[in-house]
């Protein structure tokens, strides 16, 4: 559940990032984010559906003003969701069945905004020794 993730070269990266409502906190969506997780690796994992694997992460409340553009504004508290499939068209699969639907309904009444983008690998590496 927590070992270290492979992302094939070619892997389609969906990117989701999930703003809680006012009130809301991440430890009130952990349940739910971690259903709906387990929903998607049991149910959609490799020759079943196409999902290579997952991430999610906290927002910290860092912003690097070396890295950003035009200012370093804070952002809301959100979450980001982190997926790798092997086809875009696999994803939107899992996604229209209803399995997986009831599991994000129930982080949805959570959240303000749930905007997920897909993404094309063009380059990956490691760090040289």
């Amino acid at each position: 559940m927590f070992g270290t993730l492979s992302v094939p070269f070619g892997a389609k990266m969906l990117f989701n990032m999930v703003t809680l409502k006012s009130g809301v906190t991440v430890d009130d969506v952990e349940l739910a984010i971690g259903e709906m997780c387990n929903v998607v690796k049991a149910t959609y994992g490799g020759d079943k559906g196409g999902f290579l694997g997952g991430q999610v992460f906290r927002f910290s409340g860092f912003a690097s003003e070396e890295g950003s553009l035009g200012g370093a504004d804070p952002a809301e508290a959100h979450v980001a969701i982190v997926t790798y499939w092997r086809s875009f068209e696999e994803h939107e699969r899992s996604h229209a069945d209803r399995a997986f639907r009831d599991k994000f309904c129930a982080l949805a009444k959570m959240c303000s905004e749930s905007r997920e983008l897909g993404y094309e690998m063009m380059w990956q590496g490691a760090a040289e020794s």
